[in-house]
């Protein structure tokens, strides 16, 4: 059994990172995972939260607002909407994050009256956004 496995994370803006990894601890739709060598094959969506990678050079933290990732024999790739280095996430950057969902719900509830579908879609993201600021110690408002 191989220690490490192959880490890609992509931005539409660049390669975030491309590093040999232990784990990688992902916020998917469905739930947390952790991926390591050997994982089963596995796509997933990406809900907002703190992607963590371990590594024999250290540790990284991203802060990814969705996106897929996939695990497969050879390695793991993560494709974010948007990604942003924990120590570069400031509250100025997360209130913005937080207010493009804000906005997100409100024209949900305004387009999609009496359709609950949209409208908890896009709860549920304002949700997992505030989440993700407290998981870092950053506030809504």
């Amino acid at each position: 059994m191989a220690d490490t496995v192959q880490f890609d994370l992509v931005s539409p803006e660049r390669l975030m990172a491309s590093v040999q990894a232990r784990e990688i601890q992902i916020p998917g739709a469905e739930g947390n995972l952790t991926a390591m060598a050997d994982h089963s094959p596995l796509i997933t969506t990406l809900r907002p939260g703190i992607l963590k990678v371990s590594g024999p050079e250290g540790d990284l933290e991203f802060a990814v607002t969705g996106g897929f990732a996939e695990i497969n024999a050879s390695g793991v790739s993560v494709l974010a909407e948007q990604a942003i280095p924990r120590g570069e996430m400031t509250q100025d950057t997360f209130k913005a994050l937080v207010d493009v969902a804000t906005d997100k719900l409100a024209k949900a509830q305004e387009t999609f009256v009496n359709e609950p579908g949209p409208v908890d879609d896009a709860a549920k993201l304002l949700a997992d956004m505030v989440a993700m600021g407290d998981e870092i110690g950053l506030t809504a408002h």
